[in-house]
């Protein structure tokens, strides 16, 4: 019973604690800093577009000289409606199609008052124009009336004057009405423009012409002063203030939400609180009666461990002996393993042994000793008529000649020779080494040496050379410029010469296919050393490329599986990495090697 109820009211724990923790992330503290911020902004957009329009306004009556007001405040509205945007889509998430709708309506028409305003520049320029242009039309008349006026008759000076006094009139007229205008204003301007035109009929071309720049900068003052106030009415219409309080009434709606689910969230918060803490105290007097138990129950537990102490050291003793066992178990397959590395390796070197000690022999039996030997007789049997002999006899003539070549054979054949003892000498000293290195796996440090790795690469070669030529191989070398590094020579060499013999063996397929080997070096940063090997071989399965570097997988048939493992296995022991790549059978295989390499020099 008392299981139950304590099983009951930690389960009423664990459902009020989680409610508390539930309200707790629904609850998160309350930000107003975006709501203020978008206020602010969209009531700085308010005061600059009523700025908009009271420039317009100046700009109409001459005030501004310029439209740059307009222009620069562009711009500004810009970057205020993107930071309002912004901050209203991430106050509105529950809501985004609200504020869309909203704020696609207010961009919608302050695009359509920026139109007017386009409108109202170029209508107003052209005010300007006329009406700045106007008293020059005007001084040009009288400067030419003048003149003509003096040398006319009396009758004829009277209509001059008259002309000159309706061309002010109509100027002081239109000047009035740009500031002022009425509709008697208007009429007024239009009858003094047809008594000008009627006027001009008779007179000379001079005049006429003058008066016809006039008048036409007259009605173009009338029309374009109707169309700007038409403009300026209709900016002054557009709702661009309404949308922008009703974007302010959409946040604020979404404010207030906000700031009433936060007091009802912190309502439960408290609630909840409240009865979590009743249950805790509950369950702290609980606990302090269990605590008499619990020390009965530690009583007993002590009893048990030191009981139980003693059965683990007996249990200890015994897992030690069988981790001793399990030790020298494990020593001796690893010895059996690096035996088996050595051996291969070994294998590897003692075939280039085979094949230089092969070819040593074979050049000291077809050796042309033999033919000094028969040279020499020749002159044993002549050694009484020597001088006649090599001087008369025909064949005694050809003798020297003979031995001239013969000693140059002898020289190419010694040289031949000595080249593959000095191969066969460095194979037997890389041996030597294969031996020293797996001897000192124990602990000893690897050895490095500054390598030019071209050379190390040409030795591996040298050492698989008669093989190439026997299978008809060609080597394709692709080398970068690589400076002398310091590496681990003998491990570098075991590893090349392993994954050369490797490429040879797959391309050992009797098809009548040309079979080429491709080896490339290069530093693909300031400190490692990339080595490839390629061949267009029998290539590698792909569920194969996972276990190609296994110990004792192999997919020849006289294969051991020794090889990669070993290469693979030397690779992380100086601290670089070997990995395999293959489109599939038929398609050759690629093998790269990756060694961090210190430079002894810098590359020129």
């Amino acid at each position: 019973m008392k299981k139950s109820l304590q099983r009951r009211m930690a389960i009423l724990g664990l459902v009020f604690a989680t409610l508390l923790v539930f309200l707790y992330i629904k609850n998160p503290a309350h930000d107003a800093t975006p709501y203020f911020e978008s206020i602010a902004l969209l009531r700085q957009i308010k005061q600059l577009d009523a700025r908009r329009e009271l420039d317009a306004v100046k700009s109409k009556l001459g005030v501004n000289s310029s439209y740059d007001p307009l222009v620069n405040a562009l711009s500004e509205l810009d970057t205020l409606r993107g930071q309002v945007n912004q901050l209203g889509i991430q106050q509105l998430q529950a809501t985004p199609a609200d504020w869309d709708r909203s704020f696609g309506a207010y961009r919608d028409t302050a695009e359509y008052k920026t139109g007017l305003i386009e409108q109202f520049k170029t209508h107003n320029a052209v005010l300007r124009n006329s009406l700045a242009f106007l008293p020059t039309a005007a001084s040009d008349i009288r400067n030419v009336i003048l003149p003509m006026a003096h040398q006319e008759q009396d009758e004829n000076r009277e209509v001059l004057e008259q002309l000159t006094a309706q061309v002010d009139g109509v100027l002081l007229n239109s000047l009035v009405f740009s500031q002022s205008a009425t509709d008697g204003q208007v009429s007024e301007i239009l009858t003094g423009l047809d008594k000008l035109a009627a006027v001009s009929m008779s007179l000379p071309p001079a005049v006429t012409d003058g008066l016809d720049i006039f008048m036409a900068h007259v009605r173009t003052l009338i029309a374009e002063h109707n169309r700007v106030n038409e403009l300026l009415s209709t900016i002054a219409a557009v709702p661009v203030a309404a949308h922008i309080d009703d974007l302010e009434y959409l946040l604020s709606s979404v404010e207030q939400k906000a700031i009433a689910r936060t007091q009802q969230y912190r309502q439960y918060l408290l609630l909840l609180s409240a009865v979590l803490a009743g249950l805790l105290l509950y369950l702290a007097s609980r606990l302090v009666r269990s605590y008499a138990v619990i020390n009965r129950v530690n009583q007993q537990l002590k009893a048990a461990n030191d009981n139980l102490e003693q059965r683990v050291q007996d249990r200890t003793l015994e897992l030690q002996q069988a981790q001793g066992k399990l030790v020298d178990s494990a020593r001796q397959a690893g010895m059996a393993e690096i035996a088996t590395n050595v051996l291969h390796n070994v294998g590897n070197v003692l075939n280039s042994v085979n094949i230089a000690a092969d070819q040593a022999m074979r050049q000291v039996r077809t050796s042309k000793v033999q033919g000094l030997a028969r040279a020499m007789q020749m002159l044993n049997q002549h050694a009484t008529d020597l001088g006649e002999y090599i001087t008369q006899d025909e064949k005694g003539k050809l003798l020297p000649g003979y031995l001239n070549q013969l000693t140059e054979a002898l020289q190419a054949e010694q040289q031949s020779i000595l080249n593959e003892l000095g191969q066969l000498t460095h194979s037997v000293d890389h041996i030597k080494e294969i031996v020293s290195t797996q001897q000192a796996y124990a602990g000893a440090a690897n050895l490095v040496e500054p390598l030019q790795i071209d050379s190390v690469i040409e030795d591996a070669l040298r050492m698989n050379n008669s093989a190439f030529t026997r299978h008809q191989v060609t080597v394709v070398k692709q080398f970068s410029e690589v400076p002398v590094l310091l590496l681990d020579k003998h491990r570098l060499l075991l590893i090349l010469i392993n994954l050369i013999s490797n490429a040879k063996n797959a391309m050992a397929d009797p098809a009548g296919h040309a079979r080429t080997l491709t080896l490339s070096v290069a530093m693909v940063d300031t400190a490692t050393l990339q080595i490839g090997v390629q061949d267009d071989g029998q290539g590698i399965e792909p569920d194969n490329l996972t276990r190609i570097f296994n110990h004792g997988f192999t997919t020849r048939k006289d294969g051991h599986g020794f090889g990669l493992h070993s290469c693979a296995v030397a690779a992380m022991e100086m601290g670089g990495n070997l990995t395999a790549h293959s489109d599939g059978p038929g398609k050759g295989a690629a093998f790269v090697l990756e060694l961090p390499a210190q430079a002894v020099q810098e590359m020129p």
